[in-house]
Parts: structure tokens; sequence; C-alpha cells
């Protein structure tokens, strides 16, 4: 059977117990799973190439001992089990000196939960996924493609869909920005990983070594908020050969903003921090005074602004609304612009994240240090006979080679046009500039438009007298 078949053969399965209600349940309970069983195909590789390889899961509840024999454990029985084992995953005595793996294990599972109440469907999910192996590597490349589409069923389970940005807006932003072996590469607010999985993905294409290699294991940081997400960020990066995923389950923006030193800052943030969500009371207390807000877009600006290196290269989603607000996003965007080089901004049309939003949406490139001249502006248009984007028409990879094609060689066209940084701040930081040069935006002077018509009037009225002469002649 293929992957995709045993994938839908366990949805089918859980649509049958009464314990799972709908797809972001659904996409959780096979989240654990799948981590128990990826990390366990994992270990059997670390086993051949280490003698001295111990694992941090107790050895009964590793998916060998319990999930592996497909006539094993099941029923209530099996119900109990799982019940003792999350407790114990969840309860794991740690200490400074404990394994790195175990720190994963025990963050994956804090928040975790098992939604199935039948044991006997239970163990049919289990053998379904035994079916998958994931050290087989025609398995695991088909599995990838299987697991990004899970991913992408998220942006149709409520609000679950705030944590997958499409993959062709984040593969784009990081093409950009460009980072390169040996550098280290934040996202603040990572959702499932999706940056973090095609920085990796784009960084191993320039190794020629194990050594390249090995230096993602550290270069690569991820915080996420939600326990799905993050599990489901921590399996990704497990999947694309990140064996220990720096992953961390909580909110980058409890850290109060000074507290974050020249250990903290980074080559590259590539992000899509929450738009129109409101923090809890008392998380502004950590930005300086005139940065305090409960908005969590703007404070995850503030926060990068922080954490990028002299140098550091940024790429971020943003919404409209933080464009042209006023108040303390005017002065975000003043620090933006005077005190770094804001290069870029790539206008999306609406429907880039529907279903979750039909927001409009904007990718603003810039790197730390310096002072902007001057930004310029790329408007992205639908593809030909699109009118919006949807779940069975969403954007593609393709779509991104007009602005490629620009990127290095940058001319004012009806899709691009640059914008002083006088001009902006004349404006009072409002970045919310139409294109000048597309038709629906172009100006005209009134008077000189009604003097042309009047002059074809006299034309047509020239014209019409000549030909009813002409035709007078011919008749008489």
């Amino acid at each position: 059977m293929s992957i995709s078949n045993v994938i839908k053969s366990i949805q089918d399965i859980m649509r049958k117990d009464a314990g799972v209600d709908g797809d972001a349940q659904r996409i959780s309970q096979l989240g654990w799973m799948l981590f128990l069983k990826i990390f366990d195909d994992h270990e059997l590789q670390q086993e051949l190439v280490d003698d001295n390889y111990t694992s941090p899961v107790p050895d009964q509840y590793r998916w060998r001992n319990w999930a592996a024999d497909e006539e094993g454990i099941t029923g209530d029985a099996l119900l109990e089990f799982i019940d003792d084992m999350f407790k114990a995953l969840k309860e794991m005595e740690l200490t400074e000196h404990s394994p790195k793996l175990a720190f994963v294990v025990q963050s994956v599972f804090e928040d975790s939960y098992n939604y199935m109440k039948s044991g006997t469907l239970l163990r049919q999910v289990v053998n379904k996924l035994n079916e998958v192996n994931f050290n087989k590597k025609d398995d695991r490349h088909q599995f990838n493609d299987i697991y990004e589409k899970i991913l992408k069923d998220l942006q149709s389970a409520g609000n679950a869909g705030e944590f997958y940005t499409p993959r062709a807006v984040t593969k784009f932003m990081t093409q950009m920005v460009d980072p390169k072996i040996g550098e280290s590469v934040l996202d603040p607010a990572c959702g499932t990983g999706g940056f973090l999985v095609d920085a990796i993905e784009h960084m191993k294409e320039q190794s020629s070594n194990v050594e390249d290699l090995d230096s993602l294991q550290t270069k690569i940081q991820g915080v996420e908020k939600k326990a799905l997400p993050h599990l489901l960020c921590t399996t990704n990066l497990i999947l694309h050969g990140v064996p220990v995923p720096n992953v961390r389950h909580g909110n980058t923006l409890n850290k109060p903003y000074n507290e974050y030193k020249a250990k903290d800052r980074v080559d590259v943030v590539l992000t899509n921090p929450p738009f129109g969500g409101q923090e809890e009371d008392g998380i502004e207390k950590n930005f300086p005074s005139q940065f305090q807000t409960r908005e969590t877009a703007d404070l995850f600006l503030v926060l990068i602004l922080r954490r990028l290196k002299e140098g550091g290269r940024c790429a971020l989603v943003l919404p409209d609304g933080f464009l042209f607000g006023e108040g303390v996003k005017t002065r975000i965007k003043e620090r933006l612009l005077k005190e770094n080089t804001l290069h870029t901004i790539v206008r999306l049309p609406k429907g880039v994240f529907a279903p979750y939003t039909s927001i409009n949406t904007n990718l603003l490139f810039f790197e730390k240090g310096g002072s902007t001249k001057e930004v310029w502006y790329f408007e992205h248009r639908y593809p030909e006979g699109y009118k919006s984007y949807s779940k069975t028409k969403p954007i593609r990879i393709e779509e991104f080679e007009v602005e490629k094609e620009w990127w290095n060689d940058r001319k004012e066209s009806d899709q691009a046009w640059k914008v002083s940084a006088e001009e902006i701040e004349q404006r009072g930081y409002n970045l919310d500039i139409k294109n000048p040069n597309s038709e629906e935006n172009q100006t005209y002077d009134v008077e000189a438009l009604l003097a042309q018509r009047n002059n074809l009037n006299e034309e047509i009225q020239k014209l019409s007298h000549s030909l009813l002469n002409e035709l007078k002649e011919t008749l008489a």
C-alpha cells in the first residue's frame, strides 16, 4: 500500500472513533504517534553508529516494545498503557545533565493528548503506521510530501490555520534571504516549522561535507507557543535530518527585551508572526515604553530588531494594517527605517492565507544596520485566469519567478516602483503606498481629458460632414 493510502486509512479509522472530533484533533492524535514512530526509527540508526547510545524514552514506552507487534496489546489494556505512558513522559525527572533529546521528548508530550476512546481502533492505527519505514529513503521522501499535506490541512482546521504558511511563500522568502552554511537561523513563531525546514534544505544544497550538515543541528532555532504546532514542528525537523531539534515550547515574547544580549543574536530571521491577535496583559511590559502594545505582530517585529546581528537579514510576513497603522506602529516603523535597511516590500493579493484569513499581506525584507534610503515595492499578481487563491488553487512557487528575475536588476515597471525614505517620513511613516504604475491607480488631469474629448468630437463631426457630402455627390 502506498504511503498516501496508509495515511488515508489512518484518518478513516480515526473518523470511526467517538473521541476524535474534527481535523485538528485528528492531526494532533496522529502527531504524537508519528513522533514516537519516527523517533524510534531514528534511534535504530543511532544505535548502528553509536554502541553507547541510550534512549531518553523509558524502555517499555519505546515504540518497538509496545507498538511494533501487530498482535500486541489492544483494547482497554492499550488505553490504560497509553495513559501511563503519557504520565511517565510528561513527568520525567530531568536535570541540566540530562540529554537534550530527553527535553525534546518531554516538551512534545507535556501538552499532547490521546483523544481516541477505542483501544481496538487505536491498535489499527498503530499497525498502519508500522507499514512505513522512515529509515528507507523512498518511504521518507514520500512521507515528507504526505506530511506537508497533513500540515496544509491545518488551514481548514479552525484557528489552527494560523500556524501554516504556504510553502511557496516560505520557499521564496528563504531563497531571497539566502541563509549560508554556518549562519544561525531563527523563527521566533515557528508554527509547524515551514521556514526552518526550507532553511535546512537551502543550506543542505551548499554543504560539501558531514561537518556542514552537523552545523545545522546548532544553527537552526525555533520557538512555538502552542502545543500542536510545536509537536508537528519537532517531528518535521527530525524528518529533515535534525536529530535533536532546537525548538522551544513557549512564548518568545515572555522574555524581557533587555535580557536578550549579544549571544542571543542571530544572522537570519525568517518568520510569519501571528497577526490580528492580542497578547495577554503584562507581556507589553517586557518591551521599551515607546513600543509597548498588546498587538502580537508588532511586538515580534520589535523583538526581531533586537535579536538580529549587525548585518543580519530578515524576511517576515505582515498585514496591511501594519503598513498604514499609527501610534506605536509609527514608532516601530521609524525605528525600522532609521536603524535598518528596509529594501523590499512584496505586496501579496488577497487569498494567499485563505481560508484562515482573507487579509491582505506583505513580505518585508530588511537588513540590520545603516538606514533606509529608498524602499522598493513589488506587486505580486494572480496568475492568468485566477480571481483569487483557494485550497485547490494555492499560490505556487513558480509565480515568484517574476520577482526573482527582477530582484538583482531592479527597474520600475507596471509591477515595481520605489519610494524614497524622505517621502515615507513625510507621509508619517505610512508604508501603504499603492502602485503608481498600475492603470487602476493612475490619476488623470480632468481638464485635459475634457479637452481631448471635445477635440475628438470635433474630428468626428468633420469626418461625418465630409462623408455625408461625398455620399450626396455620389447619388446626384
